[in-house]
């Protein structure tokens, strides 16, 4: 039994396929096959059922596979140790970031991570907030740039910045004369809002239906994106965090205002798993970000 062994079993339970497993582990399907034959005759266990639809796991092989993820979580904490004694800017690093953070912030920061840690090699990965917590749970991501939430507890967190949620309108809007809109201004209007999933989405009808808004339920978004030109369209309006905010507040038929204090806003974090012999990296990767976000 290897390591290499265990990493099958963990990607076969995971993808409960044989030929995805493979692929995950970069490896041919009879290899993976075959170790894990091998690995079933030196336990002395039967751990899947071979279908020729699915593979069903027994319950000596989830629990061992539990195990084995346990196991592979260490072992990578023992070479993440080693490397932060080494040098704590040095090596890989994989960063998850939701999608309302990724293409505003990163920006923003990636030349600067390049040109002050040139030996770090930065890995990123832009999901959902409930996977990027599982994929950060079970050791395949180092850290997170997320919208921090009061479940998010269980780790560790560095706080960024407070980013302002701003009001995003059609150019011709009634509103448009104002400097400032009040959040209660709100009330009674249709606010456009993402689809299920996304965290903001939670965070800004919080807000809105605090103040007396409903959703526009006609339409949701896969993105901040697919909203600005909703609102560019002239189909509604919408909150949209101030990263996602261009330069020019006047263009493409939008306008966009502040709202008066208090403002709504979310928390952007710096997430970690709790045990991370990583934290100097984290803290020095924070501070940089800290430095060029133009929000903190």
């Amino acid at each position: 039994m290897n390591l290499r062994d265990l990493e099958y079993l963990v990607a076969l339970q995971e993808q409960k396929h044989f030929r995805k497993a493979a692929e995950k582990c970069f490896v041919s399907q009879p290899t993976l096959s075959g170790q894990i034959a091998k690995l079933e005759e030196e336990l002395g266990l039967l751990l899947i059922e071979r279908t020729s639809r699915k593979v069903i796991f027994t319950h000596a092989g989830d629990e061992l596979a539990a195990k084995a993820r346990v196991i592979l979580l260490e072992v990578k904490g023992l070479k993440d140790m080693a490397k932060s004694f080494q040098a704590p800017m040095a090596g890989p690093l994989h960063v998850g970031l939701i999608p309302t953070v990724a293409p505003y912030l990163l920006p923003k920061i990636v030349p600067h991570i390049r040109s002050e840690f040139s030996e770090m090699e930065l890995f990123l990965y832009e999901e959902q907030t409930n996977v990027l917590l599982q994929r950060l749970e079970e050791g395949e991501l180092d850290c997170l740039l997320l919208a921090y939430l009061p479940e998010m507890d269980r780790f560790g967190a560095i706080d960024l910045f407070d980013e302002p949620l701003m009001l995003a309108m059609p150019s011709n809007h009634k509103w448009q004369q104002q400097n400032e809109v009040e959040l209660s201004e709100l009330s009674g209007e249709q606010v456009l809002m993402l689809e299920d999933g996304h965290c903001l989405r939670d965070q800004a009808m919080g807000y809105c239906f605090a103040a007396g808004a409903k959703e526009d339920t006609s339409f949701k978004a896969t993105s901040l994106e697919t909203l600005r030109h909703m609102v560019a369209a002239g189909m509604g309006i919408t909150l949209l965090p101030q990263l996602a905010i261009p330069d020019t507040e006047e263009q493409s038929g939008i306008c966009y205002r502040r709202f008066s204090s208090p403002e709504p806003s979310r928390r952007i974090s710096l997430l970690y798993r709790n045990n991370s012999v990583r934290r100097p990296c984290f803290n020095q990767l924070a501070k940089l970000i800290q430095q060029h976000s133009a929000l903190s």
